[in-house]
């Protein structure tokens, strides 16, 4: 069975940039980090960000994305940038007020130092419109091609600030 131990637990009590973690432990087999946030930025969504260990290298980072905000889901592939941008989504300041979207990321054998890291996101954008672009759902697979433990991350917004009470929960994660 496995055992959830949190590492971290931040729930904002202000408009900030980002969240971030530094000195992760590497007792655990896994990391799972999850998320309820909203931006400040003035549209329907805003694109999150997660950087690994401080990495800006454009060359470390790819993904691929499933994506829908219509009726029809679409797919693309991103290589070559500085982070794993576009992340994930959550619902900005034109959206429908005091909702916070979620989202949640698994990093598998996060501190193993003879592999590149995997990882596994999907977020759901809520609001209260059908108009298309106005909500959206979105999993990626993403791939830091680094065998460097994971000892940081972070999270920014591409637009805005995240506001106060979203919050972000790192979990370590054994036996499973």
């Amino acid at each position: 069975m496995a055992a959830f131990t949190v590492i971290d637990h931040t729930e904002l009590t202000g408009t900030t940039a980002s969240w971030s973690k530094t000195s992760i432990p590497s007792s655990y087999d896994h990391l799972y980090l999850c998320w309820s946030a909203r931006s400040d930025h003035s549209a329907y969504r805003d694109a999150i960000y997660c950087n690994v260990n401080s990495d800006t290298s454009s060359s470390d980072y790819s993904m691929t994305h499933l994506f829908t905000g219509s009726s029809t889901p679409s797919s693309y592939r991103t290589s070559g940038v500085s982070a794993w941008t576009d992340f994930a989504d959550n619902p900005a300041a034109t959206a429908l007020a005091d909702t916070f979207g979620t989202g949640s990321m698994w990093l598998p054998h996060y501190s193993n130092s003879a592999n590149f890291k995997q990882c596994y996101a999907n977020s759901a954008t809520e609001n209260d419109s059908t108009t298309d672009y106005r909500w959206g759902i979105q999993v990626i697979a993403g791939l830091w091609t680094n065998t460097a433990a994971v000892t940081a991350l972070a999270l920014t917004l591409q637009n805005g600030d995240f506001v106060q009470y979203s919050s972000f929960t790192l979990y370590g994660v054994t036996g499973a």
